[in-house]
């Protein structure tokens, strides 16, 4: 079957060709196999291009080859977007890691005193390290027919109970944490909205031209829809994501946990953002590297993610540590499955979107690596499809 395939590989001082060669492979071998439909792909070492490739199709129906101009729905990486404007706002000391909820959302306690306890413990760290306790609903408190809109959802929120203790258990929260941290960051910066904010403090000064929450018609011709492969133990059901679709393309959609669209280009600008430490290609600095430090040191000891160990358990793996610093998933060391792969280094950091894409950065070998791709796969294959692939890139290094 003939594939489309565009691929330039470097040779980059340290990185041994005949390992990015096998990662090539490894990618048409997938989808070759159909277990995905096309991919947008950077490897980098030091911010010099090891491989950048577009492989088969970003939009089969209408059979388009995937272009390097493609525009994702990105999904949960959105979350690491998001965390880049928490880390500047640290930096700049517009909000604590203990500042809590109701200090800037005092509606979230809601009108029923009896559904407000807990409410007034939840604080940024525990949104960041998925600890605060609320439900781990990829609705939060809406349905998806309602909730593009950030101030539905706030006040939606005001109804919904915790269910933990807050700063006990890790449990991955999908929708609820990062709606929250949104709107606390509008409010740090007395912003009229997110989205906006967004693009004030991070997209435009990164040079990160074709990235924002919500889906511009302007480039609507250049999206990859989003398209579930089914499976039969799959967390999410297909209409869970493939109803993003419509959602994230209303003009008036800004949900800071799955509502950024973005370009394999703008990952990567995004992902040497995070390898430079928090230093834009024009020089700008837009977080400190005192932040990023310690947002990349790992906060929950030897806790397991709930969601990640159920997804282990379905496959019957060892149950991985949760490893989350402040929003950024981290490599760890051990043996178990995880997106990484166990040869980078523990405190390898990055964000990744449901069945779909990963971004990380490992700190001691310089190497980054940004994955997009179309079809949505179940997030236990999509955890075994990363690990052989990370494993391939972290292998590359060979200095």
């Amino acid at each position: 079957m003939d594939m489309h395939r565009d691929v330039i590989i470097n040779d980059v001082d340290g990185m041994e060709s005949r390992f990015v060669n096998r990662l090539d492979e490894a990618i048409v071998e997938d989808l070759h196999a159909q277990s995905y439909y096309g991919a947008s792909v950077v490897v980098a070492r030091g911010g010099e291009i090891v491989l950048k490739g577009t492989y088969g199709q970003s939009d089969r129906h209408r059979g388009r080859a995937t272009g390097p101009d493609d525009v994702y729905r990105i999904l949960s990486m959105s979350k690491g977007f998001t965390n880049a404007l928490v880390f500047r706002a640290l930096s700049e000391g517009r909000i604590m890691l203990s500042t809590r909820v109701v200090d800037l959302i005092p509606e979230f306690f809601g009108t029923e005193p009896f559904r407000a306890a807990r409410k007034e413990r939840i604080n940024l760290a525990h949104l960041l390290t998925h600890r605060a306790g609320m439900p781990a609903t990829p609705n939060p408190g809406l349905g998806p027919e309602s909730f593009a809109v950030l101030a539905d959802v706030i006040d939606a929120l005001a109804s919904v109970d915790v269910v933990n203790e807050p700063g006990g258990n890790l449990n991955y929260s999908a929708a609820i944490n990062h709606a929250l941290i949104g709107e606390m960051l509008r409010r740090a910066y007395g912003a009229e909205s997110f989205r906006d904010l967004m693009h004030e403090k991070i997209f435009a000064p990164a040079g990160m031209d074709t990235t924002r929450f919500g889906l511009t018609d302007e480039w609507a011709d250049r999206a990859v829809p989003l398209e579930v492969i089914v499976a039969n133990d799959s967390w999410l059901k297909p209409e869970d994501i493939e109803v993003l679709n419509e959602v994230i393309a209303r003009p008036d959609a800004e949900m800071p946990w799955v509502g950024a669209v973005s370009t394999i280009d703008d990952v990567f600008t995004f992902t040497e953002l995070l390898r430079n430490k928090g230093r834009t290609a024009s020089g700008e600095l837009l977080f400190s590297p005192a932040v990023l430090d310690f947002a990349t040191t790992k906060q929950t000891g030897d806790q397991i993610n709930d969601l990640y160990g159920m997804v282990a358990a379905a496959r019957h793996w060892d149950a991985p540590e949760g490893n989350m610093g402040l929003g950024m998933a981290l490599a760890g060391t051990g043996t178990y499955a995880r997106f990484f792969g166990p040869f980078v280094s523990p405190r390898t950091f990055g964000s990744y979107g449901a069945g779909s894409s990963l971004l990380w950065v490992d700190p001691v070998s310089d190497v980054s690596f940004c994955f997009l791709s179309s079809g949505v796969m179940d997030e236990g294959d999509n955890v075994a499809r990363f690990q052989r692939l990370s494993s391939i890139a972290a292998s590359a290094v060979i200095d």
